[in-house]
C-alpha cells in the first residue's frame, strides 16, 4: 500500500530542503575565506618562524570560524533532514557544546581585534594608555589564551546542562542510545541563555568602546593636523582602522539582534524568523572575515593572485 503525501507536507519538505541549500553555501562559502586566512598566515607562519600581534588575532579567529561554522551547519542539517540523529546520545550535546565553544570564542577574539586595534592605533596622553600601548604585543597572547579557556568553559557548561537536561526530563529506550523527549526542557537553559547574553552584550561593549575611542582620537589628530597644516601617516591608519571596527560595529549590532530574536522566538514556531536569524548567523562568519581580508594587504594581495590565477586558467580553457 503506498503512502499519501498531503501537499502541505510536500511544501514543508521543500521549505526544509531550500532552507539547508541556502544555509550550506552561506556556511561553505564563510568555510572557505576562513580556511583561506588560516592558510595564509600559516605559510607566513612557516617562512618567518614568527607571527605579529595582529596575525596570531585573525589565525586564531579564523580557526574558531571555521570550526563554528562547521558544527552550526552539521547541527542545522541534522534538525532538518536527519533529526532523529540528534536523538542519538551524546551528538546533541557533543555538536552544542562544540558550538558554543568556538562561537564563544569567535566573540571574544572579536573583541581582542577591535582592542588591539584601538590601543596600537589611537594617540592619548594618558600614562595607563600608554603603558597599554607599550605593553600590548606581551599581552595578546595572554588575552587570546584566556578568550580560549572561558570558551571552553562555556562550551563544557552547554555540554552538561544539556546532558542532565536529557537525563532528568527525557525517558530513554534502546540501553540509553536513543531517546525520546516526553516534556520540555527550556527551562533547564535559562541561566546558559544568561550565561550567552552577558558573553554578546560584554564583547558588543567591548567593540563599541573601542570604536569610540578611536574615533575620539582621530577627531583629535585631525584637528592638530589641521592647525599645524600637516600631513600624518598615522591619519590613514586612524581610517583604516576606524573602518575595520566600524565593521565590527554593524556587524555585531546586527549579530546581537539576531541573537535577541533567538531568545524570543526560541519556543515558538515561527520559522520565518528562525530561518532569517539562522540565514544571518552563518553568513556573519565569512562576510566580516571577507572584510578584514580587504583591509590586510597580505591578506588581499594572496587572495588577489589567487582569484587571478583561477580566471587565467579558466580563460585558457
Amino acid at each position: 500500500m503506498e503512502a499519501c503525501h498531503s501537499p502541505q507536507q510536500s511544501n514543508v519538505t521543500s521549505y526544509g530542503a531550500t532552507t539547508v541549500a541556502i544555509v550550506t553555501l552561506e556556511a561553505f562559502a564563510g568555510m572557505w575565506i576562513n580556511a583561506f586566512i588560516v592558510c595564509v598566515l600559516c605559510l607566513a607562519w612557516v617562512k618567518k618562524k614568527t607571527l605579529n600581534s595582529n596575525e596570531k588575532i585573525l589565525l586564531l579567529l579564523g580557526c574558531s570560524r571555521f570550526c563554528c561554522l562547521c558544527f552550526s551547519w552539521i547541527y542545522y542539517f541534522l534538525s532538518k533532514i536527519y533529526p532523529y540523529y540528534l536523538l542519538i546520545h551524546p551528538i546533541l550535546q557533543l555538536t552544542q557544546g562544540a558550538y558554543s565553544f568556538f562561537f564563544s570564542s569567535n566573540l571574544w577574539v572579536s573583541a581582542c581585534l577591535c582592542g588591539f586595534y584601538c590601543i596600537k592605533i589611537a594617540n592619548f596622553r594618558n600614562s595607563f594608555f600608554i603603558c597599554l600601548k607599550v605593553k600590548i604585543d606581551r599581552i595578546v597572547p595572554w588575552l587570546l589564551l584566556g578568550s580560549v579557556i572561558f570558551s571552553l568553559i562555556i562550551g563544557i557548561l552547554v555540554y552538561i546542562t544539556i546532558d542532565e537536561a536529557i537525563c532528568k526530563n527525557l525517558n530513554f529506550t534502546c540501553q540509553g542510545r536513543i531517546f525520546k523527549s516526553s516534556i520540555r526542557i527550556d527551562e533547564h537553559f535559562y541561566p546558559i541563555n544568561f550565561l550567552t547574553g552577558f558573553l554578546h552584550t560584554a564583547s558588543f561593549m567591548a567593540v563599541i568602546f573601542a570604536a569610540v575611542f578611536l574615533l575620539f582620537s582621530l577627531w583629535t589628530h585631525k584637528r592638530k593636523m589641521q592647525k599645524n597644516s600637516m600631513k600624518d601617516l598615522s591619519m590613514d591608519a586612524h581610517i583604516r582602522a576606524m573602518k575595520s571596527i566600524l565593521s565590527f560595529l554593524v556587524m555585531y549590532s546586527i549579530n546581537f539582534m539576531s541573537f535577541i530574536l533567538t531568545l524570543i522566538y526560541s519556543t515558538s514556531h515561527e520559522n520565518n524568523i528562525q530561518f532569517l536569524v539562522y540565514l544571518f548567523q552563518h553568513a556573519y562568519p565569512g562576510v566580516h572575515s571577507l572584510i578584514l581580508i580587504f583591509s590586510n594587504p597580505k591578506l588581499e594581495k594572496a587572495l588577489l593572485n589567487i582569484l587571478s590565477g583561477v580566471m587565467c586558467k579558466v580563460c585558457m580553457k
